[in-house]
């Protein structure tokens, strides 16, 4: 077997701290060796709770540590592009907490620091490496649905504190950032191809300026999609692809549980009761774990990437033209 590959996380980030390394540590074909904060104590707390055997100082110093292969950056969102640059200038591989950056353009920078370092600069979009997405994939690219036409997604839930790193506008908080890239991927994932036009009719907290509500249109060249977010309604999450001999429920998207089964749902369309309806059921997995274990299988076999750079910009550059038509109050190309 392999040695596994060596990590470093640069930031005490709630995310990565509540949902990432602990569950990263579970991969058997990685070790997590730092973490960094510019806090020296907070990375010391982190590395006692996670038993880490490395805590530094600041970001560059995590850097320099030649006994690191890899870093996973969950920095705020204006600082991803940044770090990410750094990161591979200092020969490390990078797991980029999503979005990739705070638009398109800034994004493209990535591509220049991948070809000069030649290392991974990956977007860490975790559920590419579910099995309930897998199948997904899977059934759609067989034909079982036939041809996709409509795509309806809705992923929602509630944070109303104000100094929330989700809940401030200037660092790329807000529902669209946070969670519309999902809804945007998933319909992307569905139709296989990009959309060439988008609408959106978005509604801003008056105090804190984000965007909770946002609805948008995505007109593909086979069909469109239906997106809804918000960060503040009640937690809900679905997505439905509609195809000409079928159509695919998926439960739960975006938050897949690591402690029971995730189910998918595949209804060939008969009647509206559901009696051509068959349940895929997935046993339970933890989709960080999975990503972990996938991106350093990625390094160490000198795999291709499941999710490119190019592939994370064609994201951002429909985010983009979501907020384009925020003020435009029309159609905006992609």
């Amino acid at each position: 077997m392999n040695e596994k590959v060596s990590w470093g996380v640069l930031s005490t980030a709630k995310i990565g701290l509540d949902r990432v390394i602990g569950p990263m540590q579970q991969a058997p074909n990685l070790s997590i060796h730092a973490i960094a904060s510019r806090d020296v104590e907070k990375a010391r707390a982190a590395a006692r709770q996670f038993g880490i055997a490395r805590s530094y100082g600041s970001y560059d110093e995590l850097l320099d540590d030649p006994a690191i292969e890899a870093v996973y950056i969950p920095l705020p969102n204006d600082l991803h592009v940044e770090w990410a640059e750094r990161a591979a200038a200092a020969g490390k591989h990078v797991l980029l907490e999503k979005p990739a950056g705070m638009n398109a353009a800034e994004a493209e920078r990535l591509i220049a620091a991948r070809e000069r370092s030649r290392r991974l600069i990956i977007e860490a979009f975790m559920v590419r490496y579910t099995p309930q997405w897998l199948k997904v994939r899977e059934l759609i690219a067989s034909g079982r649905i036939g041809q996709v036409h409509a795509v309806q997604c809705h992923v929602t839930y509630r944070n109303m504190d104000p100094q929330n790193i989700r809940n401030r506008p200037e660092v790329g908080g807000g529902g669209i950032m946070d969670i519309g890239c999902y809804a945007i991927l998933f319909a992307r994932l569905a139709f296989g191809a990009e959309p060439r036009r988008v609408v959106s009719l978005i509604d801003r907290d008056p105090i804190m300026g984000t965007d909770r509500h946002s609805s948008m249109m995505l007109d593909f060249p086979k069909g469109q999609a239906t997106l809804f977010v918000s960060t503040q309604l009640a937690r809900a999450q679905r997505v439905r692809i509609f195809g000409t001999e079928g159509s695919i429920e998926v439960e739960v998207p975006v938050n897949a549980p690591d402690d029971r089964p995730t189910r998918i749902t595949v209804d060939d369309g008969r009647d509206v009761l559901g009696t051509g309806a068959e349940v895929f059921a997935f046993p339970p997995a933890n989709q960080y774990t999975l990503q972990g274990e996938a991106v350093s299988r990625m390094i160490r076999d000198g795999l291709a990437p499941e999710m490119t750079l190019e592939d994370s910009i064609a994201n951002m550059r429909v985010i983009d033209a979501v907020f384009r038509s925020e003020m435009s109050g029309g159609w905006e190309r992609v």
